[in-house]
């Protein structure tokens, strides 16, 4: 049966090269089809916020208009690799409208054929090969969609293993050699997959007719064939129309062969080679002559279904089994694997289609020696736990993987299949599937402010990154800790920092910004109002002028300050120990304090981008609405149980503190932290309504006139700067602007863009999206 080669894996434990086998690179892509309110197959073309379907490289379509395929990049980790494929899952559902993901490998209810909207690619070579595979295939069998799953072994490992067996042929051609020995042995073995992953053991009526005709069915609109647990893998599924023996003995005969289908027009280009493992190059623009020239790179697994139990069509513990079965075929015993043995492996597939896992198989080629599946599967996963044993024999997480992929082996209700299947049972297969896809966008919905696997940025760089994405723009994260990317597209790159960081801001932009002193200047010197007052750098100073300035309302401030740090607000009389302890505050934070005037009217943010305000915001400053029972801190404590509220920048809201500058702020309104407000009754935490010490933003971009908007945008102008959050004072937003109804209180460099895309009452106003736009120029329409 399948035997590990003892000599090698010995050699692996003897050269301490057990960590490093079970290390590599992973990738994921799947298709998706898009679906209406009901299910039906939707016809409406590619979303055109994704750009080119051909240059995004995360998010393009596949054969029809209705079928978007989404590849992650390459990553070191099974849980980065699903992640991003999740988050790639949610991006694209939140640009659908009365649309939904269909989450099965079988296709949806389906128009007729002709009725199936080809991909336009706007690529002759491209456009013509899909239509010729429709002819070739059919429309609908070429909706049938899946994931891939890509894999390479860690280039350290197989340098290190390279050595220690002191091969005499070249590093390419020995590296090779082991991608295409795992090829061979996941192609024979290949039907365990197949098993452990199928999940689409039931079809609508809508699908090819052949196929409906020759099977059984639940009701009048779902249909199956008694053993199948994948249609995609079945006669009925995504193969050739007929079958095509490529060599995988060397990568010389590998390439040859296809080579000489397509020369014959069996296949109508290397694509078409609908093979379950591809030996992929580096660089796949041409293929034949990438592999021929630079050898294999990875591992492309093309079997294995859209599972509609999971959100993205897999599961974590899937990948992990399946990284396990790969490490295990490259340590079993290489046997041949010439056009008989590919016809059993091929013929073993199909024995698990008709007859299930109790179907009977060849063992060692040997025609009188059969066992069943189920037998021979369990001697496999006892087998793969040994290695693993061996390999890692302390990982309690993959040891589980595999006791569990057993245990659905000898209870196969327990298989994937078998689940959906029943739930199908409960339904229909339509009914089924739409209330899965409905499930997993209200999941995708529900916190879509996220960047799933990038949760520890702040949330402004989780927007940019998720907007890059959607358009196809690249990134790198150089220094995670400082939210420093570099974003690029085509031959641009551009490097930014915290979101609104970037390359149009010039270094003395921000120091004037940065300094209060100096950007009051600037902006009186271009006849915009700033509140009047005075800088002190001592605190004796400061204290001197406590008789002076009693009895006014001001607000205490460093000089230097962002995110509403350090600031002290007095609208009532204040003493002089509260006086001292304020400054004590601002000092904290700078070596210059500013003592200014309080300006009348309500606070107003106002993000200006390039020559635009892109959004404006109300802050309402940290509150708690009293209910007759909890104390103030009692109320904190509940308000910042909200989801949306969260620490550093990374939700869209910030959590209310009780620290010393709310204890202050309460202490001037005659109250404690302990004290119990009426019902209804709103008690202000602080002064300052920043966002980041726990405010509340509510939207007015539509609601303020233009003539503000117009000051905004001056005074970011006077700084120099492309992006700028100007907090501006307003009497009355009902009236126009006049020199004395507004006051700009401050402009801030590096402003953040997560509260106009997700502010407490209003709507998204795409900061993230203009941001790249000045970047990189307006998003085209797609091709």
């Amino acid at each position: 049966m399948v035997l590990i080669n003892q000599n090698l894996l010995q050699l692996i434990v003897d050269n301490n090269l057990r960590e490093e086998i079970l290390q590599g690179k992973f990738g994921l892509e799947k298709e998706n089809v898009r679906v209406d309110k009901e299910g039906k197959l939707a016809l409406t073309p590619h979303p055109k916020v994704f750009g080119s379907k051909i240059d995004n490289p995360y998010i393009k379509t596949d054969f029809s208009e209705s079928q978007i395929e989404m590849i992650t990049p390459v990553f070191h980790s099974i849980k980065e690799t699903y992640r991003f494929m999740e988050a790639l899952h949610d991006i694209v559902t939140e640009e659908l409208t009365d649309e939904y993901l269909w989450p099965s490998s079988n296709p949806p209810a389906l128009p007729i054929e002709d009725e199936i909207p080809i991909a336009i690619m706007n690529d002759s070579d491209e456009d013509e090969y899909r239509v010729e595979l429709a002819h070739k295939y059919g429309r609908k069998r070429q909706l049938l969609s899946g994931v891939h799953y890509n894999f390479s072994f860690d280039e350290e490992f197989l340098r290190k293993l390279y050595e220690a067996l002191n091969s005499k042929e070249d590093y390419k051609d020995f590296k090779d050699s082991l991608y295409l020995k795992a090829a061979r042995n996941i192609l024979k073995y290949r039907w365990l997959l197949i098993y452990l992953t199928g999940a689409s053991p039931v079809f609508n009526k809508t699908y090819v007719d052949k196929c409906v005709s020759l099977s059984s069915h639940l009701d009048e609109e779902s249909y199956y064939f008694p053993n199948m647990n994948s249609l995609r893998n079945s006669v009925c599924g995504y193969r050739n129309d007929k079958p095509y023996y490529v060599s995988f003995n060397s990568m010389e005969e590998y390439v040859r062969d296809l080579q000489s289908l397509v020369q014959s027009k069996e296949l109508l280009s290397v694509k078409e080679f609908y093979s379950p493992i591809r030996v992929k190059p580096a660089n796949g623009d041409h293929m034949l002559q990438e592999l021929t020239q630079n050898g294999a790179a990875y591992l492309e697994l093309r079997m294995i279904d859209l599972n509609p139990l999971y959100k993205i069509g897999i599961s974590q513990q899937t990948m992990q089994f399946i990284h396990l079965f790969i490490i295990y075929m490259l340590l079993i015993q290489d046997e041949p694997f010439n056009k008989a043995e590919q016809q059993i492996a091929n013929s073993h597939v199909d024995t698990l289609m008709e007859q299930g896992i109790y179907g009977k198989m060849l063992v060692d080629g040997n025609d009188g020696n059969r066992i069943t599946m189920q037998e021979a599967a369990v001697l496999f996963m006892d087998e793969m736990e040994k290695m693993l044993q061996i390999l890692n024999p302390e990982d309690e997480e993959l040891i589980n993987v595999l006791r569990e992929g057993k245990n659905c082996v000898l209870h196969p209700e327990l298989s994937y299949a078998s689940m959906v299947k029943s739930e199908i049972q409960s339904s229909s297969y339509l009914t089924y599937h739409l209330n899965q896809a409905k499930k997993f966008a209200d999941s995708s919905l529900e916190a879509n402010y996220k960047f799933p696997g990038y949760e520890d940025l702040e949330l402004s760089t989780q927007l940019l990154l998720k907007a890059a994405v959607k358009r196809g723009i690249t990134f790198e994260l150089i220094d995670r800790e400082e939210n420093f990317v570099v974003l690029s597209k085509g031959g641009q790159r551009e490097y930014v920092k915290q979101a609104t960081k970037t390359s149009l801001d010039s270094y003395s932009t921000v120091l004037i910004m940065e300094n209060k002193i100096v950007t009051k200047e600037v902006l009186k010197k271009h006849g915009i109002r700033v509140p009047g007052g005075q800088a002190y750098r001592s605190l004796q100073d400061a204290l001197a002028d406590y008789a002076a300035n009693r009895g006014k309302q001001i607000v205490i401030k460093p000089k230097s300050t962002n995110f509403g740090l350090g600031i002290t607000i007095f609208t009532s009389d204040y003493s002089m120990e509260d006086y001292k302890h304020a400054f004590e505050i601002a000092f904290e934070h700078d070596r210059t304090v500013l003592l200014e005037e309080f300006m009348t009217g309500k606070e107003y943010r106002f993000l200006v981008m390039g020559d635009e305000v892109v959004g404006i915001l109300h802050r309402v400053p940290a509150n708690v609405v009293g209910d007759g029972v909890h104390t103030i801190e009692q109320l904190i404590h509940e308000k910042n149980k909200d989801p949306l509220r969260g620490k550093g920048y990374r939700t869209p809201l910030e959590k209310i503190q009780l620290g010393e500058a709310e204890r202050m702020f309460l202490k001037n309104q005659a109250k404690k932290p302990n004290d119990i407000p009426n019902a209804g009754e709103v008690v202000f935490l602080r002064e300052n309504s920043n966002i980041s010490t726990g405010g509340d933003s509510i939207d007015f971009t539509d609601e303020i006139p233009d003539s503000y908007k117009q000051i905004a945008i001056r005074s970011a102008k006077a700084a120099g700067a492309t992006f700028c959050g100007v907090d501006m004072m307003i009497d009355d937003m009902e009236c126009e602007a006049s020199e004395q109804n507004y006051s700009i209180i401050e402009i801030n460099f590096n402003p953040a863009i997560h509260i106009h895309c997700y502010p407490y009452r209003g709507k998204n106003r795409k900061a993230d999206e203009k941001i790249l736009d000045l970047l990189f120029g307006k998003s085209p329409n797609a091709f």
